[in-house]
């Protein structure tokens, strides 16, 4: 067996600006995708950054199914409402008209939704690195979320992750068999702009905190 070592220099200082930009500029869509259709050489792209993404065990638990279909979207977009007024009623009273005038979702509007799954089944019973950590299929899964939004963001593609539905109706929807569960229902498409900031905080739902007051060392608190 060969095993080919690649140099692990830093990136040129133009690559790595970029990479900080994607990471820093990334936002959640909600209400800015274009009528554009996404191609499907730049949505391949996209998936195989996803399936690039680091994976516990290299179990590589994802699937990602790609919705085109408006009957579909429309399920998936009536199923949003039923949770979404389930939602408003759980926060305070305060803050239920802020939360009943954001935009939280853009499944009809996005010309592509994709549901990001987990088979964790894959990989056997007993898997490299799950031994103590069962779900770690699950955050490798979110692994894939994060390197297509960040490679979507490059290629000038909006990402907005729909999380106001339950996973009995996506299962429902979707024909999921049990030993799938549905992680991330993202919507696609082509943006002209992006909030400078995050939508949430410039619409005073909530703000970025201080790195500093998130960082301990050696220990909790510490």
């Amino acid at each position: 067996m060969s095993d080919t070592l690649t140099p692990a220099g830093p990136f040129s200082e133009a690559e790595r600006a970029a990479v900080y930009r994607a990471i820093e500029t990334r936002r959640d869509v909600r209400s800015q995708f274009l009528p554009r259709p996404l191609d499907d050489a730049t949505l391949r792209r996209l998936l195989m950054a996803a399936h690039h993404a680091p994976s516990v065990g290299l179990m590589q638990p994802w699937n990602f199914v790609v919705v085109r279909d408006g009957t579909v979207k429309s399920r998936v977009a009536a199923a949003f409402t039923r949770a979404n007024e389930e939602a408003a009623a759980m926060f305070p009273e305060e803050k239920r008209a802020l939360y009943s005038a954001l935009k939280l979702q853009g499944i009809e509007d996005a010309p592509v939704n994709l549901l990001v799954t987990c088979d964790r089944t894959r990989g056997g019973k007993v898997g490299l690195g799950r031994t103590h950590a069962p779900d770690m299929d699950l955050h490798s899964t979110v692994c894939a979320v994060q390197n297509l939004w960040l490679a979507a963001r490059a290629e000038g593609v909006g990402v907005g992750w729909v999380s106001i539905v339950t996973d009995a109706d996506l299962r429902a929807i979707f024909g999921l068999p049990g030993h799938v569960v549905p992680v991330a229902y993202l919507c696609l498409g082509h943006v002209a702009e992006l909030h400078s900031e995050p939508e949430l905080q410039a619409k005073g739902w909530a703000k970025r905190l201080p790195l500093d007051d998130l960082i301990f060392e050696d220990r909790w608190g510490g």
